[in-house]
């Protein structure tokens, strides 16, 4: 699939900050997979559905209504669940804790991938999330699965949240992101794995610009990752 990029890693690897870069840099659209499953997630604890209940997750997952409005200037661009913008409120603590059980359920996954199939179309696209490269958009004219050390994830997570003024302790970041990690890779339905065909990039030590700037490389020399 042509002009379609899938970027794929665990939480905190930093692929969503290189995916809104790398779009604005491409003149691409971008498209949050994790801010789906996150809306998914917080619709279903505002009306206190069981995240247990298969099938009550499934039937939300089916019907819920999601919008992204892009960046434009200075502003971020927003998401929105059923007309209410949401886009602070999917990044709780809260959200972060319960997001992977909600994305693990296979009829959610189905009902979110078939609307990201969707927004795929087209192309001039980049993709972030846990399961673009093998599930979502196999056929991506690149992949690139973005990691790092677990003890670099969270303290990147870690910083994010102080800065937003949310309490949090370094060491319950990690280990909440070390839970994620072991849901996001055992699940039954699409776990996180890299793609055969993808760029591994450890970001461990390595600044935005820098991993951004090599993933600019590999897409402009058409697929040759001078780092190897």
């Amino acid at each position: 699939m042509n002009n379609v990029i899938a970027i794929d890693g665990p939480a905190g690897a930093g692929k969503s900050t290189l995916a809104r870069l790398l779009a604005r840099k491409l003149k691409y659209r971008y498209l949050d997979t994790g801010a789906m499953y996150r809306a998914v997630t917080w619709l279903a604890l505002r009306e206190n559905i069981d995240l247990d209940n298969i099938q009550g997750l499934t039937s939300l997952a089916n019907n819920i209504d999601i919008e992204f409005s892009p960046p434009s200037g200075d502003r971020k661009g927003r998401i929105y669940v059923n007309g209410n913008d949401v886009t602070e409120e999917i990044r709780t603590p809260l959200i972060n804790k319960n997001v992977s059980k909600v994305a693990r359920v296979k009829g959610v996954r189905d009902a979110m991938v078939r609307q990201q199939r969707k927004l795929a179309q087209g192309g001039h696209i980049i993709i972030d999330g846990r399961d673009i490269g093998t599930r979502v958009v196999p056929d991506a004219e690149f992949k690139f699965f973005i990691t790092a050390s677990l003890e670099e994830r969270a303290r990147r997570r870690y910083t994010e949240l102080k800065e937003k003024g949310t309490g949090v302790n370094f060491q319950e970041v990690k280990a909440e992101i070390a839970r994620r990690d072991k849901i996001d890779s055992e699940r039954e339905c699409s776990p996180l794995t890299k793609p055969e065909d993808a760029f591994l990039i450890d970001t461990t030590g390595m600044s935005i610009d820098e991993v951004l700037t090599r993933v600019i490389n590999i897409i402009r020399t058409g697929g040759q990752d001078l780092n190897e």
